[in-house]
């Protein structure tokens, strides 16, 4: 059908005011309202950054998993991320699914942001540039992406309430700015954070209509973060169009009360309407035709899931190219690459190489088909020409894992897995199935239902003293062997969705199991008004002795031609909801790596975490390499680097700190429910120049499997203010392997009569070249970074005169320097 302004006005003219205002809020949890008066069908939409969820939190609901957002903006290559938008919006398009829930355009402003893995860099240019791609990538193919979390929602702590106050420059120029680039890329919706900014919840924040839909022209839909709606009236009078989850939220009958007392102006919640209206028909999802795919998927349904068709192998190919892409190398003492045909034995060492953590945790978690891990993708790479030797070394800090179906059996079937049961409050079952693992966010819900019940018998290949645990809130027992564990009454601190729906804090007790003797472990809580659903069932073995992990993990690197130490965060370090308080990797991982590296010089440290973390034994190891969160094929992408297949593609879109104490910005503490953004422009790189100090590794930075000079800036003798200024680099590849580079530009400007950081980045290119060759990369500078936000003037404003241009590999190393003469209009 149309979708002209004339067409959405005869539709909207079919309801009544208070059907109008039932349209916006919530369905359900993941589905809009649907309006049979106009062919209007519900609007499914799913969490993923990094994969396709769904709208059901299921093990056997299987997503392919990309690199985190983290790794993607690493790649520095925009065709790439959006390409992997359109293997997303194929996802979403065989689910069901007509909107996804991504990208994340927040920024990196403090390394202990705990939600890193999800956002893409601390730069608002490259961030901007990244999550643009990806808009792209997804809405080619008719799903819709969102923004978000607008604006200035870029820590953990205390993020429902936290009263973010930031001065206007910094607003404007820092953390708007992506949310512009996603909106000039033709996004189709935008979502308001759960914070405030300078004392007003974003949700009924004046932003929201000024710069996104006035200035900017925004025509598509605002949506609230899932539960960020508290109030009626000042949210609905704001340009929020869309409240979600439903149907409890503060709109719906509400809203609906508001409008017909006047409240709530009629045309307000029109212009909501017609929004709604516009995506709908842009989706397909408005008319009297057919439903599609999406139209005719689950609504409210219990039955059990489907079976996910193969993942392609192109899909594999791709994601798998995009690990290589995104890793970083960040040093390198001639040990990278390895070549496997002067390889005999290989030790493979360190928890995160056999579990290498893949994804973040959180909403944005998903259930991929497999997962690599690094010793899968090192034995795969080697099978037939080398031995692999696996130490798993100490086990990392943090909380038990989940059991897996690896750890257990179901005591009725006796299969792999867990036995879930749904109980009356009798303790009659209503409901039972294996499923197949002990992370269980939404048992299915029967009527009746009063308690969960999740049992396992487990079956040790390690004695001693085990930590078994139960996560949730409310009442809650563990038992094993019918003898009680533990049991109470744990009501949930914090209202934070993703605290109660997807990560509870456990409860833990100790116990001593025997090798060759089963234990039949069983755990319950009862369902309760504001508790959720979610129980997880964890059971973790003795830790190895602290003292002799590492010895072990010496005397296989000593017998090894290389080693290859995996170390990493955990889900309690980094995930949705907290922010980090360390950056550490802890005395145990940083001992495992000393202690290999001394007994072998020929050693890869590979770093598996999202986000920043200390490396104090950095210029000890022979090689060190970031593999962010990889993804499902992370293994196998990174044995790709590991052995030269492929070139560590990455640089670094976030400038990483030796030492947590040495960072410019470290504070996400709000103090008294406000967290002032004390430092203005000056995020990232900005700040490290700013207070002279220098990382461990700055933005920007990562090396290559050969070595290049930068020889020529070439720069406009004068451009005009307002115009975009294209500058030339020669590079010359002076190593012996042909690779790629990513040329970068950064603007300084000397003598300006506003603050301005020392020098800011500004743009890039990425060339290839053979070995001996030279070549030109063409940088194009937008006209927005050399412009400043005046506050007098509530305008956009470029200073007329000389510029400062540098290029070079990073914020810190840029050996080349031209000026420029910028000229106001009409200047000769």
């Amino acid at each position: 059908m149309g979708t002209s302004d004339e067409e959405i006005d005869r539709l909207l003219g079919k309801l009544t005011p208070r059907a109008r205002a039932l349209l916006l809020d919530g369905a359900t949890t993941w589905r809009t309202r649907a309006e049979p008066a106009l062919g209007l069908r519900e609007l499914v939409m799913s969490d993923g950054p990094a994969g396709v969820r769904g709208e059901a939190w299921d093990e056997r609901i299987t997503s392919v998993l990309l690199p985190s957002a983290s790794a993607l903006a690493a790649t520095w290559d925009e065709d790439l991320v959006e390409s992997l938008g359109g293997l997303l919006a194929a996802e979403a398009r065989r689910k069901g699914v007509d909107v996804l829930l991504a990208p994340t355009l927040n920024l990196h402003r403090s390394p202990l942001g705990g939600r890193h893995f999800e956002c893409f860099s601390e730069d608002p240019e490259l961030t901007g540039r990244v999550g643009a791609a990806l808009v792209r990538g997804v809405q080619a193919h008719g799903v819709a992406a969102t923004a978000k979390h607008y604006v200035a929602n870029d820590s953990e702590t205390d993020r429902l309430t936290v009263d973010v106050r930031v001065d206007e420059r910094a607003l404007r120029e820092v953390y708007l700015a992506p949310f512009e680039a996603a909106v000039d890329a033709g996004v189709r919706l935008v979502m308001a954070g759960y914070n405030a900014v300078d004392g007003t919840t974003m949700t009924a924040n004046a932003l929201l209509s000024d710069p996104l839909k006035g200035e900017w022209g925004f025509d598509g839909v605002v949506v609230s973060d899932w539960g960020a709606v508290r109030s009626t009236e000042d949210t609905a009078r704001s340009g929020l169009d869309l409240a979600m989850p439903g149907p409890d939220s503060p709109w719906g009958e509400a809203l609906a009360r508001a409008v017909a007392d006047g409240t709530v102006p009629e045309d307000t919640v029109d212009d909501k309407v017609r929004r709604l209206l516009r995506l709908a028909a842009w989706l397909g999802a408005l008319g009297e035709g057919e439903p599609t795919a999406s139209g005719a998927a689950r609504a409210g349904t219990e039955a059990p899931p489907a079976p996910r068709p193969a993942v392609a192998p192109r899909e594999r190919a791709l994601a798998r190219r995009a690990v290589a892409a995104g890793s970083v190398l960040l040093a390198n003492r001639g040990v990278l690459p390895l070549d496997p045909g002067h390889l005999r034995t290989v030790a493979v060492i360190g928890a995160h190489a056999a579990r290498t953590r893949t994804q973040g945790g959180g909403s944005a978690g998903v259930f991929p088909p497999h997962e690599v891990s690094v010793l899968d993708g090192v034995r795969a790479a080697l099978r037939g020409r080398a031995r692999v030797v696996h130490v798993p070394g100490p086990r990392p800090d943090g909380p038990a894992p989940p059991l897996g179906h690896d750890a257990c059996t179901d005591p009725r079937s006796g299969l792999p897995g867990v036995l879930l049961r749904m109980l009356d409050a009798d303790g009659r079952e209503l409901y039972a199935e294996r499923r197949r693992g002990g992370r269980l966010l939404e048992p299915r819900l029967v009527p009746g239902a009063h308690t969960v019940e999740i049992s396992a018998r487990l079956r040790p290949r390690t004695a001693g003293r085990w930590t078994l645990g139960v996560a949730g809130f409310g009442r809650m027992s563990l038992a094993l062997d019918g003898r009680p564990l533990l049991a109470g009454d744990f009501p949930p601190p914090t209202d934070d969705p993703a605290v109660v729906h997807v990560n509870p804090p456990a409860q833990y007790a100790g116990a001593d199991l025997a090798v060759g003797q089963d234990a039949l472990l069983v755990a319950r809580r009862e369902l309760a008004p504001g508790t959720g659903r979610a129980t997880v069932v964890s059971a973790a073995p003795p830790a190895p002795d602290a003292a002799a992990s590492p010895a072990e993990a010496a005397r296989a690197a000593a017998g090894a031609d290389a080693a290859i130490v995996v170390v990493g965060t955990t889900e309690h370090g980094e995930c949705e909801g907290y922010d980090r308080t360390t950056l550490s990797l802890g005395a145990t991982q940083n001992a495992l790596v000393r202690a290999v590296t001394a007994a072998n010089p020929c050693t890869v440290t590979v770093v598996n975490s999202g986000g920043p973390v200390e490396l104090p034994w950095r210029d000890a190891v022979g090689a060190v390499l970031l593999a962010w969160f990889p993804g499902q094929e992370g293994g196998d992408g990174l044995a790709d680097v590991l052995f030269g297949r492929a070139e560590p593609g990455g640089r670094l879109p976030t400038t990483w700190p030796a030492a947590l104490a040495d960072a410019p910005v470290t504070r996400t503490l709000p103090a008294d429910g406000r967290l002032p953004y004390d430092e203005g422009l000056h995020v990232g790189h900005r700040g490290w120049l700013r207070h002279a100090r220098v990382p461990a590794y700055w933005f920007g930075h990562g090396l290559g499997y050969t070595t290049w000079a930068h020889e020529e800036l070439t720069v406009p003798p004068r451009a005009g203010a307002g115009e975009d200024v294209t500058v030339r680099v020669r590079v010359r590849n002076t190593g012996a392997r042909s690779g790629r580079e990513v040329v970068q530009v950064y603007l300084a400007r000397p003598g300006s009569a506003v603050e301005r950081p020392v020098r800011w980045f500004a743009g890039y290119a990425a060339v290839r070249a053979r070995p001996g060759e030279s070549v030109t990369a063409t940088v194009r500078v937008p006209a927005r970074a050399l412009r400043h936000w005046c506050v007098r003037e509530r305008a956009w404003r470029t200073e007329t005169g000389r510029w400062r241009v540098l290029a070079g590999r990073s914020a810190g190393e840029v050996p080349l320097v031209a000026d420029l003469e910028v000229v106001g209009p009409g200047s000769g």
